[in-house]
């Protein structure tokens, strides 16, 4: 066997590897046909200062994929401008990665009608006005516009107590403010009508937590 196509063969491998490590994020397969996936949330820690800060999540679900590692929780070091270094590996991340599973019911009687071309405007857009900086609401559309833009229509919701409810944050020591955006959506092959759906300014407080992800709806 040629030397290019054995390279080749082991990056297909390493690609395979990589990717079943984590949730599909352009699939909703989940073992129970009625389960949602939470994809990608990710969890900021503004601190006013350097502190060391734990982080738990209570999910009435079964997580599915974590970074780094969740170890009954996360505990890091982390600093005003976001960086945090993780404890158990002294190393260092952006931000608390976590996915999962759960059968919770959302409700989606309000929201948006959003065409798949409309999708990366209405997302720079809303997500401005609830709170997320530039940086973070570029993360989040890098990670969706693919997805969401595919779709002819997308019903969209930003979900509220009931996501708190199935995902609980305990933070020590506790933030001063915390904005959790939840994007819930559903696939659409045309316009339906619905109820606007208000949404709320987020302003930033002292010690603030900023978390968001998103969950399709079928």
């Amino acid at each position: 066997m040629k030397k290019s196509k054995i390279i080749f063969l082991s990056l297909v491998l390493l690609i395979t590897l990589i990717l079943s490590a984590c949730s599909n994020p352009f699939s909703n397969t989940a073992e129970n046909p009625d389960d949602k996936r939470a994809d990608k949330p990710v969890i900021y820690l503004y601190p006013t200062s350097e502190q060391t800060v734990s982080v738990k999540l209570d999910y009435k679900g079964k997580l599915t994929c974590t970074y780094p590692k969740y170890n009954d929780g996360w505990k890091v070091k982390a600093k005003p401008d976001g960086t945090l270094t993780n404890i158990y590996d002294n190393k260092e991340y952006s931000y608390l990665y976590w996915e999962g599973t759960s059968n919770n019911k959302y409700d989606m009687s309000k929201g948006f009608v959003v065409k798949g071309s409309d999708t990366e405007k209405f997302l720079q857009e809303k997500l401005a006005y609830l709170g997320l900086t530039p940086k973070e609401y570029n993360e989040f559309i890098v990670y969706w516009l693919p997805i969401l833009q595919q779709n002819k229509y997308n019903l969209i919701t930003f979900a509220g107590e009931d996501y708190d409810k199935t995902a609980k944050l305990d933070i020590n020591p506790k933030p001063d403010s915390i904005l959790r955006v939840m994007m819930l959506y559903k696939p659409l092959n045309k316009p339906v009508n619905i109820e606007e759906q208000k949404l709320k300014h987020f302003d930033r407080n002292g010690f603030t937590v900023i978390e968001w992800g998103g969950t399709k709806v079928n």
